[in-house]
């Protein structure tokens, strides 16, 4: 995580129909309310590439750099295979 932060990486847009915007494979919530038209933010140099990609109505940061420092301060069990992580960015 942090190495991408680090990297500078560009947030980008793009606005496709939902149908399309779907078949991307960006991760959304499927009980959310979109418009006939969906924002979708990526992170990489095309959106078939993407290191990350989601619906979502508007980015927290231009680019990667300016967030930084990722840390993970707690990790629990919540299911067999299954671990939850608690991180926060300082």
């Amino acid at each position: 995580m942090n190495e991408k932060i680090e990297a500078n990486l560009l947030v980008n847009k793009i606005v496709l129909p939902r149908d399309e915007a779907e078949k991307t494979g960006a991760r959304h919530l499927f009980n959310e309310k979109y418009g006939d038209e969906v924002n979708i933010y990526f992170i990489g140099d095309n959106l078939n590439s993407a290191y990350s990609k989601e619906f979502c109505g508007g980015p927290h940061s231009e680019n990667t750099g300016i967030l930084g420092h990722f840390k993970i301060i707690k990790e629990e069990a919540v299911a067999a295979g299954v671990r939850r992580i608690k991180a926060v960015l300082e």
